[in-house]
């Protein structure tokens, strides 16, 4: 397992993806008047961690993974898992701190369906490129937010932790997400 992870580039992935969003909470708490961080600092900050984390979707030899007489789709999807859950849980703990990454339910609903789009792309053009769709599309919706029920589909990222339509389109970006790379593994390499 330790050679699998090491293989993977997941303790540096871990290490950049913490160390990241604990600067950027660190530098909300020194700078910021307010205790909880803006909605765009905090959707910001999971896209950046699930970008991060995008790099230990593929193996260095993914050819000699898909041969192998292991079973890999249970591995890959708890290996989603794992990420959606150290993205939760770095995030959810600043919660009780003087600088606040929240509400649960926006950090929840992005890091799912940022995740599942990211496994998304994983599979289709690999994993070294699965982070340029999701990054683009975060940042043009949280930039440019829209209210309309087409709007808030286009934008899930950027709507409020209620909108129940930014809640569909998360969750099945993360369910397909988590299918198709748990089945189809990251794209082959020429």
């Amino acid at each position: 397992m330790t050679l699998h992870l090491r293989a993977r580039r997941v303790p540096l992935a871990v290490a950049a993806s913490v160390g990241s969003a604990a600067l950027i909470w660190a530098l909300w708490l020194i700078l910021a008047k307010e205790r909880d961080a803006i909605f765009l600092i905090v959707v910001l900050t999971i896209v950046l961690m699930v970008s991060v984390l995008s790099t230990t979707l593929a193996a260095p030899d993914e050819d000699l993974e898909r041969t192998a007489s292991l079973r890999w789709p249970w591995r890959r999807a708890l290996h989603l898992l794992a990420a959606l859950a150290l993205v939760l849980v770095v995030l959810l703990a600043t919660l009780p701190t003087d600088a606040r990454f929240g509400p649960a339910g926006l950090v929840l609903r992005d890091a799912a369906g940022l995740l599942g789009l990211t496994a998304l792309c994983a599979s289709v053009v690999g994993a070294a490129r699965a982070w340029f769709l999701p990054l683009g599309w975060t940042v043009v919706a949280a930039l440019f937010p829209q209210s309309s029920t087409w709007g808030a589909l286009a934008t899930w990222q950027s709507q409020p932790h209620t909108s129940r339509p930014a809640a569909v389109v998360a969750a099945v970006l993360a369910v397909a997400g988590l299918l198709t790379y748990a089945f189809l593994g990251s794209a082959r390499r020429d």
